[in-house]
């Protein structure tokens, strides 16, 4: 169990100078609003009691007036559930709540903080928040981990907040409830108040990396976004891809950068971040460096294949401004998926091709390489010519596949124009109820 906290101590952790309007009645719920990271902002806070109808009534109510007045809710879990006493009326009452949730939903951004036990219908709503925090040593599950060791499904570390992030659900691990609280609230100050204001904007300092060519996720991004601005989401959930909110130039924006191969959970959390910043118009970056989609056929069972289409659609669907840094390599589907941005960088000495080029050169120029003496360099030769010819910077752009190119040492300064051109962007989707992505 994570260990308590008072709500005072939560709260004056989560609003400025620990300053707040108390909303309703205390009880097992409570509520109150002020300013976080100067942002103003409602809180919800569970006392670890169970949880009556009034109780989510006032959760409900929270969330209306949020959207009503266009700000962040952070609701804070912590119960051991619903008054079984109520039956059926608490839970219809959770229904209700969830119907609100998904209602306000890219209206204005919701945070679930998980500080104790947060199981059944309330992790249910703690999985739907935009961002999901947990404290180190708090609980979501839907079967308690205890009643399902007793049916012999028993799992290391099951329903803790390590188990929430590998699973995808838990954005952010902190060290005890008040960094939680403290993490909700930078949060909170990064996010626009709701889906009609923009981003705020903030001081900042200029990396001291440079961009190089086989450089790890998290290091590309460091050298093209302001020094220590970075808050990384998901990190224990599709390792080879890092995402993360931070800011270039002063301007919050969202950051995916990928590694050697995208599996299945990869390519959900991208979409699933991209997803977010496209909801309230944070400008996306996205770092471009992989071999591609795991060539795996387990992996397409598991999923591959509908994660990368929706991946692709994702992209293709986001109106906020989207800037692609091909920073590396760019093969076939995986850039067709990245790469639908609205200007696309590409950095001297990257590989964009529709095929792998030793591939392409193996059909291209297959009659000249079987007749040579050695096909091994014969095809390395052939692949580096083509590489330098079909595949290059100059080339892409030259296609269409780029939009201009940048030496990798001013890679930052070619991404921060980027974004300034799209600053005043403005897009339209077509009428329509909702796409039908592959979810």
């Amino acid at each position: 169990m994570a260990s308590k906290s008072t709500k005072g101590e939560i709260l004056a952790k989560f609003f400025d100078d620990g300053e707040y309007t108390a909303l309703f009645a205390d009880g097992a719920v409570s509520a109150a609003s002020g300013y976080a990271a100067g942002q103003q902002a409602y809180a919800v806070f569970q006392n670890g009691e169970a949880v009556s109808v009034k109780d989510v009534e006032k959760n409900i109510k929270v969330l209306e007036l949020a959207a009503q007045t266009g700000c962040p809710v952070v609701t804070f879990y912590d119960s051991v559930g619903a008054k079984l006493a109520e039956g059926l009326d608490v839970l219809n009452a959770a229904a209700k709540l969830n119907a609100t949730i998904a209602k306000v939903s890219g209206v204005v951004p919701q945070v679930a903080v998980v500080l104790g036990v947060c199981g059944g219908t309330s992790a249910l709503s703690a999985a739907n928040a935009d961002v999901c925090i947990m404290a180190e040593g708090a609980e979501l599950f839907f079967t308690a981990p205890f009643t399902a060791a007793a049916k012999g499904d028993k799992v290391a570390d099951a329903g803790s907040a390590a188990a929430a992030a590998k699973a995808g659900v838990a954005a952010i691990v902190a060290a005890d409830p008040a960094e939680a609280a403290e993490k909700a609230a930078h949060i909170v100050g990064l996010l626009p108040a709701n889906n009609l204001t923009g981003p705020a904007i903030f001081e900042f300092e200029q990396p001291t990396a440079v961009l190089s060519a086989n450089a790890e996720p998290a290091k590309a991004a460091a050298a093209l976004i302001d020094k220590d601005s970075a808050v990384e989401m998901y990190a224990g959930f599709g390792k080879n891809v890092y995402t993360a909110f931070a800011t270039i130039g002063g301007n919050a924006v969202g950051v995916v950068a990928t590694g050697k191969e995208l599996c299945h959970n990869c390519v959900a959390k991208a979409s699933r971040f991209v997803r977010l910043c496209d909801a309230f118009s944070v400008p996306v970056l996205t770092i471009v460096n992989t071999e591609g989609f795991v060539p795996s056929t387990s992996d397409d069972i598991a999923g591959g294949i509908r994660e990368a289409a929706r991946l692709a659609a994702t992209y293709a669907d986001a109106t906020t401004a989207k800037v692609a840094l091909i920073a590396g390599k760019a093969v076939g589907p995986v850039y067709t998926a990245l790469a639908a941005a609205d200007l696309k960088i590409a950095v001297k000495g990257c590989t964009i091709s529709a095929l792998e080029p030793s591939a392409a050169v193996s059909v291209l120029y297959k009659e000249e390489i079987d007749a040579s003496d050695n096909i091994v360099a014969a095809t390395k030769a052939k692949a580096a010519a083509y590489v330098a010819e079909v595949c290059s910077a100059d080339a892409a752009v030259a296609a269409g596949s780029a939009d201009m190119t940048c030496e990798a040492a001013n890679a930052r300064a070619s991404v921060v124009a980027a974004f300034e051109l799209l600053s005043t962007k403005r897009a339209a989707r077509l009428p329509k109820k909702h796409g039908n992505m592959a979810l």
